[in-house]
């Protein structure tokens, strides 16, 4: 993981500091992988719209829009008391990709900052705190 996860993400025109131990990602074993990291936006722009890296190289399906091989940041609001809305924009620019809602964790009670979960016939789950919303290889 420390080879694929940046100790900065690069962000529109900025470095963020990532937290190493919040890391979380999958590979195929072959080499590619997906994977994610909460950053320190804390004084950065960044602050308050994005919360996680997130790194592709493969495409990925997260609700009804694909995330091609790439380097994503994400960020989260709450909608409901049961769910969060996560918005996908391109690190390199900052420009929206798309949203997904995340729901309520019922399987487990572990508050996570990041995991993802291997896809088990091309599908997966991603859980942000408590709230967990799937994506498709």
């Amino acid at each position: 993981m420390r080879k694929i996860i940046p100790a900065r993400a690069p962000v529109i025109k900025e470095n963020i500091e990532t937290e190493f131990r919040t890391a979380s990602g999958v590979t195929d074993g072959q080499g590619k992988f997906i994977a994610g990291v909460v950053m320190i936006t804390a004084g950065y722009s960044a602050e308050g719209k994005y919360s996680h890296f997130f790194i592709a190289q493969v495409p990925v399906k997260v609700g009804d829009f694909l995330l091609e091989p790439g380097e994503y940041v994400f960020g989260y609001q709450r909608k409901t008391p049961d769910s969060i809305g996560v918005t996908f924009y391109r690190a390199s620019s900052g420009d929206a990709v798309g949203e997904v809602e995340a729901f309520r964790n019922r399987k487990s009670s572990m508050v996570r900052a990041l995991l993802i979960q291997p896809a088990a016939g091309g599908r997966g789950t991603i859980q942000v705190g408590r709230f967990v919303f799937d994506y498709h290889l």
